[in-house]
């Protein structure tokens, strides 16, 4: 038997991205096998950084690359930003299954599948960035997740509020803008990958849902109330239309959330 919190750590702190990719994929096979130990006594070391490779070079937003689909390096250029996405979220979710600790078993299991799934998505996108004569680490990136992952880095509730919940779901929100976007340069076979992505990722933020809504009534707080509380407590993004009301429903956000988007969408801002 392998020690669960030790082997995240291991693959949480692996810098080569392929090796990463499927390190996450190997430790939900280990998982499902009934091959890894919750050895609570494995001490929780502070992660300031994950494992990740000299590039990209990591900038502040304003100075990533723009993206015009117009050429072929804007399209390479766009491919490479959702890679280095799906790559801060491997880590994200290694980060959530090695940082909290005395959760439910199925917390574990929940986040190790989401992390094996991002690898997926992460190396099929990479792979078609090969493809397009570039590769990950060709572009520079900012490091937005991570900085967010370390700002909820002290509560399991905060993190599922601000990553699955709102960083997350914002993904579902946008993915068919960039898709069409993407149809309309040709590109045909990215196209079919954020299909993939936007299918798993709606269970990733319902897995978010679950476990949020699993600790605000483990500790008595009101779901709703408390989420927009944390908005401006954090200081997070503003909710800003046009949000998916499909893929949030499918996602496992109330009627009362959804709700409350509408208002949003129809000129409100929170």
């Amino acid at each position: 038997m392998n020690k669960l919190f030790a082997e995240t750590y291991a693959c949480l702190m692996t810098p080569e991205p392929d090796a990463k990719a499927a390190c996450a994929v190997a430790l939900w096979q280990q998982w499902q096998a009934g091959r890894l130990l919750m050895d609570e006594a494995t001490p929780v070391v502070p992660v300031g950084e994950p494992g990740r490779p000299d590039k990209p070079q990591l900038v502040a937003p304003g100075k990533v690359e723009r993206r015009r689909l117009s050429t072929p390096q804007g399209q390479a250029a766009l491919i490479h930003s959702l890679a280095h996405i799906e790559f801060n979220a491997i880590n994200l979710a290694l980060d959530a299954v090695y940082r909290f600790r005395a959760l439910p078993p199925d917390f574990y299991g929940d986040w190790l599948r989401v992390a094996a799934e991002e690898a997926l998505h992460f190396t099929l996108l990479r792979d078609h960035l090969r493809t397009r004569g570039y590769d990950y680490g060709d572009f520079n990136a900012h490091n937005g997740l991570w900085e967010t992952a370390l700002k909820t880095a002290h509560d399991p509730l905060v993190r599922m509020a601000l990553v699955p919940r709102l960083l997350e779901a914002r993904g579902l929100d946008v993915t068919p803008a960039i898709s069409a976007r993407l149809a309309a340069s040709g590109d045909r076979k990215a196209v079919e990958i954020l299909a993939i992505i936007q299918h798993d990722e709606t269970g990733h933020v319902a897995i978010g849902n679950r476990w949020y809504g699993y600790l605000c009534a483990q500790r008595g707080i009101d779901p709703m109330t408390t989420f927009f509380d944390l908005l401006r407590e954090y200081d997070a993004p503003a909710l800003r239309p046009p949000f998916n009301m499909e893929a949030r429903a499918q996602a496992g956000f109330s009627a009362g959330e959804l709700e409350m988007l509408k208002t949003l969408a129809a000129g409100s801002v929170v």
